[in-house]
């Protein structure tokens, strides 16, 4: 087959399966962003007229750009099985942006414009580093443990998606049980469901049917949802712009969250993109981690706030084998229901109880890799990088008119998380050197975090010098003991290498 016979179709039937499953992954993301930022007090005007729009442009241009680096790698390798990469709001972060960036910058100024315009500028620079990252992904990579960037992913997906969804889900019973056990049938135990029909889909249509039979949900509010039914036109926006003087002034502590966030979401695409390439398609990874930082700085020029990522679904679209039609068609129905205020109505139609399974599936899924993934040695770094977000979960569900409850369970609670994704991405780090006995990486690691703890990236409430002087004197302690540990090392090494040398000789 030479390069002008190849046929690459637009879509093919496949192709509307592995739609179904994209657009359920960004249409709960969707959701959630609506609930959670509605929740939080932001006004229709900014969540429907701003942020879902701004989102959508990113979500619709990697979508649109990942079909034709499918058309280019098709044509390239005279193949017309290829599958285009899946793409959209990267989960883990969205959680981390919502209660990670926008709610203490809605906290700090009490001003839903101005909580909105420090998170826009926060999403901008995210899309930047992950730009620039693209440079140096293989590097970064190289040097932070696996083990650990994927336990402190595990931490975000057991406490802020899993755990989260799962209370939603169980607070309508009958609601959130019945869509569960068909997400749980329909993924767990791979059950094909009649007309080959998405469990996904499945669930959050059986879910919304019951919660209007039993009265949890009512036509009042299906009416409410479609009154934000309209026209919201896509404008660029200097919101991005605005906000950079108040992210680098009163709300500088932010920035602590986002470069190990952004890491992680490099390398994670790094990651999913290498999973594609041993099922058969073979991407360029440096170009896709620029595609997912652009696109989110796109979004944000639109008013998105949410950094955006390669999807590990696409295996299973390779599986359902789809081609580039699913993304296309993704791109431009995202866009539709965002710029017409359909995911308003979707909103107040879906309860969430019958949404969030979805995402308790998304979190299993998540934790489940990080140990899956990982060799069984290093289990005790996964799960120590999990904690320091189950603190930073009860401070940020606790921490505001109830400090005092927090305080009164552990005086550790809040400063542990303070800077979270820091705190257990080095703790993991520091666990796997011990496990491996590369003493050195565990003085380096462990430096690290006094260094971090004295700027107040970690265990403080701000950057400040000196910020957090009792970590900042326990973390040069620890490395003090790791020192001594490399020299009994290697001198237990001096001591037994003649022993070695004279049994070889006898």
């Amino acid at each position: 087959m030479n390069a002008q016979s190849v046929h690459y179709p637009w879509f093919k039937r496949q192709d509307l399966d592995a739609f179904f499953a994209l657009f359920q992954n960004n249409l709960a993301n969707f959701v959630v962003i609506t609930v959670t930022m509605l929740g939080m007090g932001f006004p229709a005007s900014v969540v429907f007229g701003k942020v879902i729009p701004g989102t959508a442009v990113a979500v619709m241009a990697g979508n649109l750009y990942y079909s034709f680096m499918a058309s280019r790698l098709a044509k390239k390798e005279n193949r017309s099985d290829v599958t285009a990469l899946s793409y959209g709001i990267s989960t883990p972060v969205m959680f981390v942006f919502l209660f990670g960036v926008l709610a203490p910058a809605l906290a700090l100024t009490n001003d839903p414009d101005l909580a909105w315009k420090i998170a826009v500028a926060a999403a901008f620079i995210s899309g930047l580093i992950e730009a620039m990252v693209s440079l140096t992904g293989n590097w970064i990579r190289d040097h932070l443990p696996r083990p650990a960037l994927l336990g402190a992913l595990a931490g975000v997906a057991f406490s802020f998606i899993a755990g989260e969804m799962l209370f939603h889900t169980f607070a309508i019973p009958v609601v959130g049980l019945v869509a569960l056990a068909i997400i749980l049938v329909g993924f767990v135990g791979k059950v094909v469901f009649p007309f080959r029909m998405p469990a996904s889909l499945l669930a959050v249509v059986v879910g919304t049917i019951l919660a209007f039979a039993l009265g949890h949900q009512s036509p009042g509010e299906v009416s409410e949802g479609l009154s934000n039914v309209g026209f919201y036109p896509i404008v660029p926006s200097l919101a991005a712009f605005d906000g950079m003087t108040l992210l680098f002034g009163t709300a500088v502590g932010l920035l602590g969250v986002l470069l190990p966030i952004t890491i992680y979401n490099a390398i994670e695409t790094m990651n999913n993109v290498e999973a594609m390439a041993a099922v058969g398609d073979s991407y360029d990874v440096r170009e896709c981690q620029a595609v997912d930082g652009t696109g989110t700085m796109l979004g944000a020029v639109f008013g998105g706030l949410f950094p955006t990522t390669v999807y590990i679904a696409t295996i299973g679209s390779k599986e359902m084998g789809a081609g580039r039609g699913y993304s296309i068609l993704n791109a431009f129905v995202i866009l539709a229901a965002a710029v017409t205020g359909m995911i308003a109505a979707l909103s107040a139609l879906i309860p969430l109880a019958a949404i969030a399974p979805v995402l308790v599936f998304v979190g299993m899924s998540m934790v489940a890799a990080a140990f899956s993934t990982t060799s069984s040695r290093y289990f005790p770094a996964v799960a120590l990088a999990m904690l320091p977000y189950l603190a930073n979960y009860t401070m940020t569900r606790f921490n505001n008119p109830a400090g005092d409850v927090v305080a009164d369970i552990s005086e550790g609670i809040v400063p542990l998380g303070q800077g979270a994704l820091f705190t257990a991405i080095l703790l993991g780090a520091v666990t796997v050197s011990i496990i491996d006995r590369e003493w050195r990486r565990a003085v380096i690691f462990t430096l690290t975090a006094a260094v971090f703890s004295f700027a107040g990236f970690m265990h403080a409430p701000a950057l400040a010098w000196n910020a957090a002087p009792d970590f900042t004197a326990g973390y040069l302690a620890v490395a003090v003991f790791f020192g001594f540990c490399a020299w009994q090392h290697r001198h237990q090494s001096q001591l037994e290498q003649p022993d070695k040398q004279e049994r070889q000789v006898s």
